[in-house]
């Protein structure tokens, strides 16, 4: 019997788990997409302000090929941005440089302790 990888970055708990380490809120909007549809699963990171939206997908071009579409209506990024990686640091980093806010006080999805 093979053993599902769970430490995957096309594995959506995984990649929320990684962005929420890295101080985002990030939400899961949808993961029951197809089989034969390329998309695995869309989330959204920054849901009280930014609101933008990921979706991986997997085998889209080519076998083994892994990207991530961001769209937040073109504020940020481009329209229908693609990422080809397998890094989460890259990720992170992108959502950085492009001014994704991370967690602050009083925040509207903070959890207070």
């Amino acid at each position: 019997m093979m053993r599902k990888i769970k430490n995957k970055i096309t594995t959506s708990g995984y990649f929320i788990k990684r962005l929420r380490d890295s101080g985002f809120i990030v939400i899961r909007l949808f993961d029951k997409y197809p089989i034969h549809d390329p998309r695995k699963w869309t989330v959204m990171v920054d849901p009280g302000g930014h609101c933008l939206q990921i979706t991986c997908f997997e085998n889209r071009e080519a076998v083994g090929d892994i990207s991530f579409e961001m769209n937040d209506g073109g504020n940020k990024f481009a329209r229908n941005f693609n990422l080809k990686t397998s890094s989460m640091e890259i990720i992170v980093t992108t959502l950085i440089e492009k001014g994704i806010p991370q967690k602050s006080e009083g925040g509207s999805f903070v959890k207070l302790s």
